[in-house]
């Protein structure tokens, strides 16, 4: 179901965004000029921003969650790690002064992506929550990137089964699977064409308006509309 790269999303759930990685691991010539290579490690990561973000060796956690001094041999495994094209979750650990952003994943919560859909967002469109983690009763999850990049895959069935780590989960999706998060994909379509804030409870809403309507058919525009009025009328009367 993967849907080409991902995104990262981060920073104390308030900056959550989400991106994918470069082709770059910066472990080249790593013996021809090691200390110099030590001091630039790190993966570059397309996170929907002007330049592309960064992700240090020693800013994510090593497998497992060991905590240790980085060394040698970990910087040789880089692409052991992560590799060029691997959709990941990570945190904003800081912005600087030219609008590079720099992303960690110290929290086991944090790494690869397995099965799920990509849906890509205005950034503007997505409300900033407590938490940007969410699993549906529908029986799907997402992430909502405050980077207008939303992840939506299947909910784990345990949760040390979750998409952080070093290793992603890309089992076959049942069809059922497949079908909610489909629905889910084109929900968040229809409520971003018709400028509606995306939260959790939005989505939801519009997910279950759009129960009576074939996937294929909810992106038409007389069905959008109707299926967004009533997600819209629906968080007026909770609101009111």
């Amino acid at each position: 179901m993967r849907e080409g790269p991902w995104n990262l999303y981060g920073g104390r759930e308030a900056h959550c965004i989400c991106g994918w990685l470069r082709g770059e691991s910066k472990q080249v010539d790593l013996c021809k000029s090691f200390e110099n290579q030590v001091q630039q490690k790190r993966w570059k990561v397309e996170t929907n921003s002007r330049l592309d973000s960064v992700l240090l060796l020693s800013s994510m956690n090593l497998p497992g969650g060991e905590l240790r001094r980085r060394s040698a041999e970990d910087e040789l495994a880089m692409r052991g790690f992560l590799q060029e094209g691997d959709l990941i979750s990570a945190e904003v650990q800081a912005v600087f002064s030219d609008g590079a952003v720099s992303l960690h994943t110290r929290s086991l919560k944090y790494g690869k992506l397995g099965q799920g859909v990509l849906v890509q967002v205005s950034p503007s469109l997505v409300k900033r929550q407590k938490t940007h983690f969410h699993d549906l009763p529908c029986g799907a999850s997402v992430i909502l990137g405050n980077n207008g990049f939303i992840w939506v895959y299947p909910t784990p069935e345990h949760k040390e089964d979750d998409a952080g780590g070093f290793i992603a989960n890309l089992e076959p999706v049942s069809l059922a699977d497949r079908e909610v998060i489909s629905r889910l994909r084109n929900c968040i379509v229809s409520l971003a064409t018709q400028r509606m804030m995306l939260y959790d409870t939005s989505i939801l809403y519009c997910y279950e308006a759009s129960l009576p309507h074939q996937i294929k058919d909810i992106l038409k525009p007389e069905i959008m509309e109707e299926i967004v009025m009533e997600t819209r009328q629906r968080l007026l009367e909770q609101e009111g």
